[in-house]
């Protein structure tokens, strides 16, 4: 959605930010991302904080309130909420600011610490007094009759490991931007992260060997993983064919492929 810089939201919602922070004496517009139309770093009188928000009449306004509900159960690697509010038609999360670049997914050393910050997460269990969609629920209709079980779990998954939601800063992945939270299977997020390391120009059996350290993986019933990927591929073809921009088409081709090279793999097993 089109970005707007912090001085542009009304008068009531740069108010009550203020509230929170103290005194504004600058505000930075982020790049990158896609979910939210405000992303702005503030450097305030009690420190720099990360600020994100959408109007509260935008039907997207409920990923953001996905985000505040689910922010308390995530673990240290990911920026802490420091607080949240509504005001000027705008829900506005505030968060620790995270100095630092967008995860290079053709990098060894940023997969590395991906796949730490992933194996960290799956220790999470979805709580139970958070509205979540489960994965049945979010890829069953692409699923084959009777395959959508096979998605089932109780792991907190992140499900979108897209470069821009995940910062490299210190050491350390910091996985952010939690607009799709997931109660299911939790070798679904290797497989997704899978698919955004072959954007990044891998091959299917080379993000398949990264994957496959994560332990949930090797606990996967290979009829579930193909059930998935079969599902996915065919999620992609719909999106690429609604429409076909580039990156979308090529996200389509990509899912296709690691379909095939799972299918193949589990025969040739």
């Amino acid at each position: 959605m089109p970005r707007v810089a912090f001085d542009e939201l009304p008068v009531a919602a740069r108010q009550a930010v203020t509230l929170q922070t103290g005194l504004i004496n600058a505000a930075h517009t982020a790049g990158g991302g896609i979910n939210s139309a405000l992303a702005a770093l503030l450097e305030t009188e009690t420190g720099p904080v990360f600020v994100k928000g959408i109007p509260a009449d935008n039907p997207q306004v409920a990923s953001q309130k996905r985000e505040i509900a689910i922010s308390s159960y995530l673990p240290a690697t990911c920026p802490r909420l420091l607080w949240h509010v509504e005001a000027g038609g705008w829900v506005l999360l505030g968060y620790e600011a995270v100095n630092g670049r967008h995860a290079d997914y053709t990098s060894t050393d940023d997969l590395t610490l991906v796949l730490d910050a992933l194996v960290e997460l799956q220790e999470v269990t979805a709580p139970d007094d958070v509205d979540l969609k489960t994965a049945e629920e979010r890829w069953g209709m692409y699923a084959e009759k009777g395959q959508a079980e096979l998605f089932a779990g109780d792991a907190l998954l992140h499900t979108d490991f897209a470069p821009d939601n995940v910062l490299i800063h210190d050491g350390r992945a910091r996985l952010i931007d939690w607009a799709w939270p997931t109660r299911g299977a939790a070798w679904i997020d290797p497989y997704m992260l899978a698919l955004r390391i072959m954007e990044a120009g891998a091959t299917a059996a080379e993000a398949v060997s990264w994957a496959q350290r994560v332990p949930s993986w090797h606990e996967a019933d290979p009829k579930a993983l193909g059930a998935f990927a079969a599902a996915t591929a065919q999620l992609w073809q719909e999106i690429a064919a609604e429409n076909p921009a580039p990156w979308k088409v090529a996200m389509a081709g990509h899912a296709a492929q690691l379909r095939t090279f799972l299918l193949v793999t589990a025969w040739a097993s």
